[in-house]
This record gives C-alpha cells, sequence and structure tokens, in this order.
C-alpha cells in the first residue's frame, strides 16, 4: 500500500514569519552576530520587503549568508541550544491553516514531513514540537570536533526541495497522485508542482506569478490567505485576478 504525505515548508508557512530572524536575535545579544552587520546588511532587505519594494525571498537569502558566516567555528551544541530556547519562546505562532491541516492529517495517518530551508537545529525542534515524521532543512557541515566548517547544503531553493521529495517518495513508498504540499515562495514551486493537492498559503508575488505562468498548477493549486482571524481561500478565477 503506498503512503500519502503531506510536505510543509516552516517559515511563512508553518511559522508565521521566519524563525531565523529570533535566531539573528537571540545570537546578536550573545556576541555571536554584529549587530552592525545585521542592521547594515539584512535589515536593509527586510525594510525594503516591508516597504513592498523589494523581494521577501532576497530578504531571506541575505540573512542565510549572514547566519553561514556567523556559525563558522561554532559548536553545534550552541546552536542547537539557541533554536531550541527559539522554538521554546515563538514555537506557536503559526497559521491558524497550517496549524489544523497539520491536525486533519494525523487523523487521517498522512505522513508529515517538512521540507525547509530553515537551519536544521532549527527544523528539528518544529519538527518535535508538532509531531512531523521526518524533515529536511539546511544542513551546515561540521568537523570531527562537531564545530561548524562554513559548508553547507541549501534546501531553500525549490530544486533542492524537488530532489528531497523525489528521496522521500523512494523512502516512504508516497504516492504523489494522493499526495500535499504546503509553501509560501518561489522556493517551494517545484514542490507545489509535484502532489496531486497543492496549497500556497500567503503567496509571495513571484510565486503567485510562476503559479499563474504554469496552467496545469494553476488549476489545481489552492491559495489561501490568513489575516487576523480569518482565512480566504482562493479559487483559479480568483487567482488570474490578482
Amino acid at each position: 500500500m503506498r503512503t500519502i504525505a503531506a510536505f510543509f515548508d516552516i517559515d511563512g508557512t508553518l511559522y508565521r514569519e521566519a524563525l531565523l530572524t529570533q535566531m539573528f536575535k537571540k545570537m546578536i545579544r550573545g556576541d555571536m552576530i554584529d549587530s552592525k552587520v545585521y542592521h547594515e546588511e539584512v535589515k536593509e532587505h527586510y525594510n525594503r520587503w516591508s516597504r513592498r519594494i523589494g523581494d521577501y525571498d532576497d530578504y531571506l537569502i541575505k540573512m542565510a549568508e549572514i547566519y553561514f558566516s556567523a556559525v563558522k567555528g561554532l559548536h553545534v551544541s550552541q546552536i542547537t541550544y539557541i533554536a531550541n530556547k527559539v522554538v521554546e519562546q515563538n514555537g506557536d505562532k503559526v497559521y491558524t491553516y497550517t496549524r489544523d491541516q497539520i491536525k486533519w492529517h494525523k487523523e487521517r495517518d498522512h505522513k508529515i514531513i517538512g521540507v525547509s530551508g530553515a537551519p536544521y537545529e532549527l527544523v528539528e525542534a518544529m519538527a518535535k514540537k508538532y509531531g512531523f515524521e521526518d524533515f529536511i532543512a539546511t544542513h551546515y557541515a561540521v568537523d570531527e570536533h562537531m564545530r561548524y566548517t562554513g559548508e553547507f547544503k541549501p534546501m531553500w531553493d525549490s530544486r533542492n526541495k524537488k530532489i528531497a521529495i523525489e528521496d522521500f517518495v523512494n523512502s516512504y513508498n508516497i504516492a504523489l497522485d494522493f499526495s500535499y504540499a504546503y509553501g509560501d515562495t518561489a522556493g517551494d514551486f517545484d514542490m507545489l508542482n509535484l502532489v496531486a493537492h497543492p496549497v500556497a498559503i500567503n503567496p509571495t508575488k513571484e510565486l503567485l506569478n510562476m503559479i499563474k505562468s504554469d496552467h496545469t498548477l494553476a488549476e489545481k493549486i489552492q491559495v489561501v490567505v490568513e489575516r487576523k482571524d480569518m482565512i480566504y481561500h482562493l479559487n483559479s478565477g480568483c487567482i488570474d485576478a490578482l
């Protein structure tokens, strides 16, 4: 019997913002990241996005670049401790729709899998909190002393997420023609395209434009917008009008 899976992105899909932002704040307080670097490089991209003159993906990628430099030489236990604290203090700040969908999938014995570009330690903590059966995240290599080397394998781009899902399909005998996926950025495009039941949650403009240009995906996708205490479901006709 083949397995039905539900693939979930984390940042912006389950968690309402970017968990890495909370990691940054704690690392700045601990003098692991220079606050000047954050304010001059990362915050500039955030402010451009918040004023709607920049791309959300650019903000996330810039943040990942600074994080990549900051963790080099640190011990895994330091980052794991901070990640667990971040999830302990912020892990409940999730979208109602996504939280309810996780519950819905569990009730139907679907395999819940996290596919996220966030650092491994953050995704691991969120996966434990929400009962994911497996996950994949951006992996930062360590040496024999368990210190980060500065090398990493990203998981925020569409191509690597597609490869990861194909690996999960082989590992768990997953039937993609009955499975689900949830994402919010261009990095989730291939993941959404692979399954029978894709859901774009508060999609970025870039992702929405990609969906509109792909007739097959546009016909089957559900777009969900959650604002305050309301959840809006948009059909293909509404997507074309956006």
